[in-house]
């Protein structure tokens, strides 16, 4: 049988109040963040990361031998 919350059991400011929203507010964007902060460090690596492929040659059509192609020129 459930259990019904009397009137002196409740209050705004519980975990399932307003802090608890604020919780879980600050949590999310912490998260997002931090998540943005690592995306625009892949970017910046990335940016300078050259890479050279060779289409004349070693590209064939649906071949898994195209990786081999790719080449890093740092």
């Amino acid at each position: 049988m459930a259990r019904e919350m009397q009137d002196s059991e409740r209050s705004v400011f519980g975990l399932h109040g307003v802090v608890g929203m604020l919780i879980a507010t600050v949590l999310l964007i912490s998260i997002l963040i931090g998540l943005s902060i690592l995306s625009l460090n892949i970017q910046a690596d990335e940016a300078t990361n050259v890479y050279k492929i060779d289409i004349i040659n070693n590209l064939q059509m649906n071949s898994s031998d195209n990786g081999k192609s790719y080449q890093l020129v740092k």
